[in-house]
């Protein structure tokens, strides 16, 4: 019975249609998840500037730009494994429960699997992003300040390169870890289904991009202190998201002890 359920499934799951306004909604309803889970959202929120405080104050002291890339790309292994936590307590909430942080950790020990596959292909993709970096350095310098077209030729050529990463990235990204904490689905099928979903709404999507883009510079600008608020609304409102846009109906729910 589970071969033949798994065999009439669709590589990838249905997508909605999406208003092109559709995240601001979902801000929305993140806040208030945020505010139903008070003091796990702040929990996450601290844990999250504790590790941007650490990553700024070592590279100032050591004055090495080395250490920042190397502690990024270990942060890269942790980011998908905090996601899932805070999937997890918008999971709880829609489902009527109480919120509880031991659940949230629960749910990131048994996602711990499939969030390092993904965090293996977000690590392959930053190497390659850096060493295209490089490649655009070599191919198209900078030259002296004074020289401003060979700087514009650049920061244009290489802003370029930059956001295929960027979207490559965000299209695999945008509903996989969400759909992985709901469903027991694998990472392949997650990934396909949310580049699938991207494609078909991409107007919708573009909104999203610039207010993640947004808030998490609003984040940053404020000395890193607003990301205690920045990482777990979007965390909930990318949950929502999922909700609103993927049709999971096909795959059975997550074993999680929720």
């Amino acid at each position: 019975m589970t071969e033949q359920a798994n065999q009439d499934r669709a590589f990838a799951a249905p997508c909605n249609r999406l208003a092109p306004g559709a995240a601001f909604g979902w801000l929305a309803r993140g806040w208030r998840d945020y505010r139903a889970g008070l003091r796990v959202s702040l929990v996450y929120g601290l844990v999250v500037l504790a590790i941007s405080l650490g990553v700024s104050l070592l590279a100032w002291k050591l004055g090495s730009y080395v250490l920042v890339i190397s502690m990024l790309s270990g942060f890269i292994f942790l980011a998908p494994l905090l996601a899932t936590g805070l999937y997890s307590v918008s999971r709880q909430i829609r489902r009527g429960r109480p919120v509880s942080f031991a659940r949230s950790i629960k749910r990131m020990r048994l996602a711990l699997r499939d969030a390092l596959v993904f965090a293996l292909v977000l690590l392959v993709i930053f190497l390659v992003w850096v060493r295209a970096g490089v490649m655009v350095h070599v191919f198209f310098p900078a030259g002296e300040t004074h020289e401003w077209f060979a700087l514009l030729r650049f920061l244009g050529i290489g802003s370029a390169v930059g956001s295929i990463f960027a979207l490559v990235t965000f299209s695999a990204a945008a509903f996989s870890l969400p759909m992985i904490v709901d469903r027991d689905v694998d990472m392949i099928t997650a990934c396909v289904t949310s580049v699938n979903a991207v494609l078909r709404n991409k107007p919708a999507m573009a909104v999203w991009i610039a207010m993640i883009v947004l808030l998490t510079g609003l984040g940053f600008a404020t000395a890193g202190f607003g990301l205690i608020v920045v990482i777990p609304l979007l965390g909930y409102a990318t949950w929502h998201g999922y909700v609103e846009t993927i049709d999971a109906s096909a795959w059975p729910d997550s074993a999680t002890p929720e």
